[in-house]
């Protein structure tokens, strides 16, 4: 595609940072959601609340070893993964104390990264050869397209989600005038609203939302009141160091017992291998976009030590493990700006905003019904992105299509594994299934010829 910015340009500094917040709008929601979900009640130890300023700041430095890794060449964002949810629940579950079960978490992501590290040594041994043979387009296509198809449901959840007592239709229309003005933008809209169009879509239905909140505040008609102004009003301090988790964590090493860092190892090593398959996914997806093939250069092994040690760092400051956001790389494919100063300035902009409480609760205030019409564009545009890797495949031959086949029914259907505690995603399995079948019908033996 026509890029407006190549992963070597600079932008003014005046745009790099509205860039660089838009970056930060795509991943904000997702990379919050984590610690969100993660906060709660474990039986074994009692409350857990974890920092959503602390997870934004371990993303921003996590982003930030990627692109130190990757020797500034590959435009992405690393948020907090989603894969691990489960792997922070049981070592919280396990542990003795709450100090004790965030330093599982950070040891969890440890483990996590030297899996990637070890992964990393292998690919440099052997090259990438082996995995374009063992991934061709006709079955990382697919597995792209349900990267963004699988989290279709997420986007229209949101996209229906209004304020306590809001009206589910009231959410909609606020939704989709987010979405109607993000495609505006981007397909009619001069040079610089087609690189901030997400930035005018937010806040276009956050407005919106605001006259519908004000209008029934004053009506006292709770149908129109979609924005909850509450994360705003109750912001008590203008700065705050957020509750990084090895602060805690530190506490906690010393109740660790050899069975618990077994129990932790369990539950995050598997999940790092699973991980690896939609690293790969991901950075074949941006390769499309900016014409680059990263698995060359600047190489697998590096973009999974970035990835990895990334992970490592950002556990260590937010408690959650990093990985590659497909909402970074979609944000990147629709306004064309592939440049790595952008990534770079946006993990800045997480890192500082991370500590100024008024912006946080500003974000956090953005109505989901706005950001699921965001994700719509986002998600959408992912599952595209995977389909059109399938304009080179013959559909025509049935091993092609079938391999296809299997792999969308699989990863929309949500098809998963689970072996105790550990959880094969879904898109992981269909891509592991794309693969079996493929081999099973002589495809990599025709690949081969």
């Amino acid at each position: 595609m026509k890029l407006t910015y190549t992963v070597e340009d600079k932008p003014k500094f005046s745009q790099l940072i509205v860039f660089a917040f838009q970056q930060l709008l795509a991943i904000m929601a997702a990379t919050i959601a984590v610690p969100a979900i993660i906060s709660g009640t474990y039986d074994s130890v009692g409350e857990v609340s974890m920092s959503m300023g602390a997870a934004l700041f371990g993303a921003g430095v996590g982003t930030l070893v990627y692109v130190l890794f990757t020797a500034r060449k590959s435009p992405v964002f690393l948020g907090s993964s989603f894969a691990f949810l489960g792997s922070m629940s049981t070592a919280f579950a396990g542990a003795i104390s709450v100090a004790a079960g965030f330093a599982g978490i950070v040891l969890g992501a440890l483990f996590a990264g030297l899996v990637y590290v070890i992964i990393a040594l292998i690919v440099k041994s052997a090259g990438v050869n082996w995995l374009n043979k063992l991934m061709p387009p006709v079955i990382i296509g697919p597995t792209v397209a349900i990267i963004g198809l699988s989290l279709a449901g997420n986007a229209v959840g949101d996209l229906r989600t209004a304020n306590s007592g809001g009206h589910e239709l009231i959410a909609i229309l606020c939704g989709l005038t987010t979405l109607i003005v993000v495609t505006v933008c981007s397909v009619y809209g001069k040079k610089m609203a087609k690189l901030i169009p997400f930035i005018i879509g937010i806040l276009a239905g956050y407005a919106l939302a605001a006259i519908f909140t004000a209008i029934g505040t004053l009506a006292d008609i709770p149908a129109l009141m979609i924005c909850d102004f509450g994360k705003i009003t109750a912001i008590d301090s203008v700065v705050s160091v957020p509750d990084f988790t090895f602060i805690t964590a530190f506490k906690g090493f010393g109740d660790l017992t050899g069975a618990y860092i077994g129990t932790v190892a369990a539950a995050y090593v598997p999940v790092a291998f699973v991980v690896f398959a939609e690293h790969v996914a991901d950075h074949k997806n941006i390769s499309s976009i900016i014409e680059r093939d990263l698995l060359d250069e600047p190489g697998l092994h590096r973009t999974l030590l970035g990835d990895g040690i990334g992970s490592i760092a950002g556990a260590f400051f937010g408690g959650c493990p990093n990985t590659t956001y497909g909402e970074s790389i979609a944000c990147v494919a629709i306004t064309g700006n592939a440049s790595v100063l952008t990534i770079v300035c946006t993990a800045c902009l997480a890192i500082i905003i991370s500590f100024i409480t008024p912006i946080v609760g500003f974000l956090s205030s953005i109505p989901s019904c706005v950001m699921g019409g965001v994700c719509m564009s986002l998600y959408g545009f992912i599952a595209v992105s995977g389909l059109k890797m399938l304009q080179p495949v013959d559909l025509n031959d049935n091993r092609n299509l079938f391999t296809a086949s299997v792999i969308l029914i699989a990863g929309i259907g949500g098809l998963t594994l689970n072996f105790g505690a550990i959880t094969i995603t879904s898109i992981a399995t269909a891509l592991i299934l794309g693969i079996i079948v493929y081999a099973i019908l002589g495809g990599m033996k025709k690949d081969a010829k």
